[in-house]
């Protein structure tokens, strides 16, 4: 498939898979008249890749997810060295602070909106 019915099949555009291919996170094969192909399995990769970015993995260690996660598809063995598990804790730490500072914004928002005559707003932001 090309690239834009590789777009249209994940919700990503064409200039991102364009970005996700220099950084290494998906290839592509090239046609005789210079067009992108992807095959089918590049769906699921784009999905993976986004899922991974929209956690807060930057593009670095997506790259490294994806090779780890190939080898241990290879070797049937989930493991990896000490460096990689030390660069994935510190990057849990990074999101548990980030988690941390919108939870404090969130509930500031929340007590200022509480406070207002708006106060029924609040339940309709994050509704259960």
């Amino acid at each position: 498939m090309r690239v834009g019915e590789l777009a249209e099949a994940t919700g990503v555009a064409p200039r991102m898979l364009r970005y996700y291919e220099e950084q290494g996170l998906l290839t592509s094969h090239r046609e005789p008249n210079g067009y992108r192909s992807y095959d089918d399995a590049s769906v699921e990769r784009v999905r993976t890749v986004r899922s991974l970015i929209a956690s807060g993995l930057p593009t670095r260690l997506v790259r490294i997810v994806l090779d780890v996660e190939a080898l241990a598809d290879a070797e049937l063995s989930p493991s990896c060295s000490r460096e990689f598990a030390e660069m994935m804790s510190a990057e849990l730490t990074a999101l548990e602070d980030k988690i941390a500072c919108l939870t404090k914004s969130r509930d500031t928002v929340t007590r200022y909106l509480e406070r207002t005559e708006h106060g029924d707003l609040v339940g309709a932001a994050h509704p259960a």
